[in-house]
């Protein structure tokens, strides 16, 4: 029998490929583990982008409402929990997927673009996490943010971004450990190369896409799935002890370097003239 009382997933930037991505796979792991799933997408702002993701998740048999908002903004933060609460129940888990990465050198990157970046990929969970705070105590639920491998290896030409993914990673560690003790888990997934509508246009160059390809040991781009299993095993009880974590997912490359320095172990010495 099926629980009564259903899970409820508030989704930031659902309507994204990995968004979109996580709110169905926290799906197929509701219904792997015979539970109803009520699925808060949320969306920078209403719209056809935002209808049609809640159509496609209501035609799998779970429950879906939308909200919109600007994460960037303290006051929108808190309307969104709100708005999710009083359309689904209680939250049992907070995926802070939204986020963006824009180039820019440190040396001459404007303040207004770091702080901007700051607010959306950082600040934004912190102050969703603090609005949801009494209801995952209550569901003792869990958070999951979205990071990036940018996070954790120095990304010339994307200095805010990296380091503010850095940051994420540390503020869920440091939420893990504060509210641990209600019964919150708080844990990141670190994406590495995934093939989404936003990055389509760079596989379509077959050079590119094989080069990357190359890179990567497990031999292919990720997938907005891939990311969206990640999620759904940290919202889910298969991982009720697991805290503090960050769990990436990139199909090996961010150890890979050292496996491109030339003279390393079974590989021939570098011609010298």
């Amino acid at each position: 029998m099926k629980s009564p009382t259903p899970l409820h997933a508030l989704v930031t930037g659902a309507t994204g490929g990995i968004g979109r991505g996580i709110c169905f796979a926290l799906i197929e792991q509701a219904r792997k583990d015979d539970m109803r799933i009520h699925i808060s997408a949320a969306a920078s702002q209403p719209g056809d982008r935002l209808d049609r993701l809640l159509d496609e998740l209501r035609a799998t048999g779970a429950t879906a409402s939308g909200v919109a908002g600007d994460i960037t903004d303290p006051a929108e933060c808190l309307a969104l929990v709100v708005q999710a609460q009083a359309q689904g129940g209680d939250l049992t888990a907070l995926v802070c997927n939204a986020g963006a990465s824009g180039p820019g050198r440190l040396a001459d990157l404007p303040v207004a673009q770091w702080d901007r970046t700051f607010n959306l990929n950082t600040r934004s969970a912190w102050l969703l996490a603090q609005a949801a705070r009494e209801q995952l105590a209550r569901t003792r639920g869990s958070i999951t943010a979205v990071a990036s491998m940018s996070g954790l290896t120095p990304h010339p030409g994307y200095g805010a971004y990296s380091a503010a993914k850095a940051a994420l990673i540390m503020l869920c560690r440091q939420l893990a450990q504060e509210w641990a003790s209600d019964g919150i888990r708080v844990n990141t997934v670190c994406p590495g190369m995934i093939r989404t509508p936003l990055t389509e246009a760079v596989y379509q160059d077959e050079a590119t896409l094989h080069q990357r390809q190359a890179l990567v040991p497990l031999g292919r781009i990720g997938r907005a799935e891939d990311v969206g299993a990640a999620v759904a095993y940290l919202a889910s009880a298969a991982a009720s002890y697991v805290t503090g974590q960050n769990l990436v997912v990139d199909g090996g490359i961010s150890d890979h370097m050292l496996t491109l320095i030339p003279g390393r172990p079974g590989t021939p010495p570098v011609a010298q003239d």
